[in-house]
């Protein structure tokens, strides 16, 4: 009798619903119920860790010890998403893998990529504003991670601003060619004329201004991946070429000259319907399926609404550091406008809207619903889409005036000046753990304190257990 791989579970004290007893055809399971995980056994193939909020302390040092050895990092799929900070957390254990909660056991095999190759870790989709919380983009995430294991073609297929060309560098970045050049090309933004010349270079005196050789965007790419979006508007002539190239694995110069082969992974892209594309005869039939090997196919922003506040920080971090402002924080209450709307634009209309709020904001260090107001006016049912929304709740707010403490007078009996300090600042640290949903990093930067000094100070007044649900620790 085959013997079963081993899986050890560590539940971080979180209940396990008996998914033990269902998993044990698959794997022969153990379990460490304590609340901080302990070293598994040495002859573990799965190490399984819940996820219900942070790493707990000491984690990244047992990761460290076991070396290669898979992590699965388990979500429960009916609680609260896990914030962008909790991800970016777990994220620097190093590269795990996610999955959720579930009856089907998980696939026994996963072994760590080989050297040379790695996973996309949680902080590096974070960085490339990829969030995979949805079934949709995990989906996406999962062929992504699959195809960069090879060098097949990959063709992505997504409506406009689906962020395809965030999917290629991924799909690049978690390949063994990681190293080497990534190439974008916009074939549309290119006239039909010069085209050929930019993808596979010409020869001194090919045309009037070719004054000497250049290599071409293939032959730039060599050894790496080049990403051709918009692929579906090139003209047929130019088609027949990049066919060749498939085939021959080699570039032929315009002007003459010897062949030369090219070592590449080619990522086309399109936001048309490239099938029915070639029924129309605009695009040819053979080089569809050279293209089509492993195809990818983008949900718009409306399908994965849950995200949408994930990517809404993301952006507002990563604009915030371009235009050099102080970082910002989202109220709680623009989370339930921005999950509303129907966003055409799909992500590069969130990432627009975001900029836009943070730019006219000013100096405010919290954006509210009227910061993102524009959004409603361009909808026709605008007004319906505000009314529908949940009312404001209480949320604390943070701004000049709440910031500072208001003017008192020295009483004729005195006062205990540290008790005064400690009440103002404990406000102070209550209010933006509010602001920022418990963020504790975002609240520091709010308060212009270190992370650090801001733990100790939350030690000192005893706000540790005040909110359970903080983001970032």
């Amino acid at each position: 009798m085959t013997e079963l791989p081993r899986l050890h579970w560590s539940t971080l004290g979180e209940p396990t619903q008996g998914l033990e007893h269902r998993w044990a055809g698959a794997w022969q399971v153990s379990l460490d119920r304590g609340a901080s995980p302990a070293l598994p056994p040495r002859d573990t193939d799965l190490w399984v860790i819940a996820a219900a909020g942070e790493p707990p302390a000491g984690l990244a040092r047992l990761c460290a010890e076991v070396g290669a050895l898979p992590i699965l990092i388990l979500v429960d799929p009916n609680a609260a998403p896990l914030g962008p900070g909790t991800l970016a957390s777990w994220g620097q254990l190093g590269s795990l893998r996610w999955g959720l909660r579930q009856d089907t056991p998980p696939l026994p095999g996963l072994r760590p990529a080989p050297p040379g190759q790695i996973p996309l870790s949680v902080s590096q989709a974070l960085a490339l504003g990829l969030v995979g919380i949805g079934a949709a983009m995990r989906d996406v995430l999962a062929k992504a991670r699959a195809a960069s294991a090879t060098r097949a073609t990959v063709l992505l297929l997504g409506e406009s601003g689906t962020g395809k060309e965030v999917i290629a560098q991924a799909i690049h970045r978690m390949s063994a060619q990681r190293d080497q050049p990534f190439v974008p090309v916009h074939c549309g933004a290119i006239p039909d004329n010069l085209i050929e010349s930019e993808l596979f270079g010409y020869t001194k005196g090919a045309f009037t201004d070719a004054r000497k050789d250049a290599p071409g965007k293939f032959r730039e790419a060599h050894g790496g991946t080049i990403f051709l979006d918009e692929v579906s508007t090139m003209a047929l002539s130019v088609q027949v070429r990049l066919l060749r190239v498939l085939q021959e694995r080699e570039v032929q110069p315009l002007g003459g000259g010897a062949p030369v082969k090219v070592e590449v992974r080619v990522i086309a892209a399109t936001n048309l319907d490239l099938w029915q594309r070639v029924q129309q005869g605009g695009f040819r039939e053979d080089l569809f399926y050279r293209l089509e090997v492993v195809p990818i196919t983008l949900p718009p922003l409306r399908a994965r609404r849950e995200e949408i506040p994930f990517l809404a920080q993301h952006f507002l971090n990563r604009k915030a550091r371009e235009h050099g402002l102080y970082p910002k924080a989202l109220h709680p209450s623009v989370d339930s406008l921005l999950m509303a709307l129907p966003w055409n634009g799909n992500v590069r209309q969130l990432e627009n809207a975001i900029e836009r709020a943070i730019v006219l904001s000013m100096d405010r260090p919290v954006l509210n619903r009227a910061d993102f107001a524009f959004l409603l006016e361009r909808l026709a049912d605008g007004q319906e889409i505000a009314d529908a929304l949940p009312p404001l709740q209480n949320f604390p707010t943070f701004n000049a005036e709440t910031a500072a403490p208001a003017p008192m007078d020295l009483p004729s009996e005195g006062l205990d000046l540290n008790q005064v300090v400690s009440e103002v600042e404990k406000k102070l640290m209550l209010q933006s753990l509010q602001v920022t949903r418990g963020n504790k990093k975002r609240a520091a930067e709010l308060l212009g304190l270190k992370r650090t000094t801001f733990l100790e100070k939350m030690k000192r007044l005893d706000l540790e257990d005040c909110l359970p649900e903080c983001g970032e620790g």
